[in-house]
């Protein structure tokens, strides 16, 4: 399992990403504090307004990383490790990587 390699701390908390059919959630957590740090997922009130205007769920996935980026940057967090979860990379997990880092999030 990649969870038993993959360990966040407070310094380089975990991305952790999660997807069902239709939506997709992201979450930052501290694995020896036991704590979410910041979760996002495509229906929060902050990004459901532009994730309407996505046109495939690719898309709306790219629109969650760069929130959750923008989001752990104002929480003072830069660098990250990244946790797929089991999911291959690629598609609209590949797609919210690319939304973080180019929201600034390092990993």
């Amino acid at each position: 399992m990649a969870r038993k390699k993959i360990k966040g701390t407070a310094e380089r908390p975990r991305l952790v990403v999660s997807r069902s059919h239709k939506h997709i959630h992201a979450q930052i957590v501290d694995d020896y504090a036991n704590k979410v740090l910041l979760g996002l997922t495509d229906y929060s009130k902050d990004v459901a307004a532009e994730a309407k205007k996505a046109k495939t769920k690719t898309e709306t996935a790219a629109i969650v990383g760069k929130k959750i980026a923008e989001k752990a940057k104002s929480m003072d967090i830069s660098r990250v490790v990244f946790d797929r979860n089991g999911y291959i990379y690629h598609g609209r997990v590949k797609a919210l990587a690319d939304g973080a880092r180019e929201g600034g999030l390092e990993f």
